[in-house]
């Protein structure tokens, strides 16, 4: 998967399309990831314990790892992402649009 925790993030798709965010988890099993701020929903809750709030709790759901756009450091960008292999080894994610390493 091209895209990390805490990378910023442009939603191409969706109802939330054209907001950015920074990305709180990932599940690259299913090709998810969570966003702040985005993809809110309402889940009924009951209380328990007094642990938990009792009604109406706005969350944050999971969108699909293709509706986001990687945002570049450098050019500030919203942008596809490449892989380079540097000359002692490591590889870095690497910006489509001004070919510089993101990591």
């Amino acid at each position: 998967m091209k895209i990390r925790k805490e990378d910023n993030v442009l939603v191409i798709a969706g109802k939330d399309k054209g907001k950015k965010g920074k990305i709180r988890f990932v599940y690259p099993k299913n090709d998810r990831v969570l966003v702040e701020g985005i993809n809110m929903i309402k889940t009924h809750s009951r209380a328990k314990a007094q642990v938990k709030q009792a009604g109406l709790i706005e969350r944050e759901a999971p969108i699909a790892v293709s509706d986001v756009m990687l945002i570049c450091t450098r050019c500030n960008k919203p942008t596809r992402v490449g892989f380079k292999t540097l000359e002692n080894g490591n590889k870095v994610r690497v910006c489509r649009s001004c070919k510089e390493a993101i990591d």
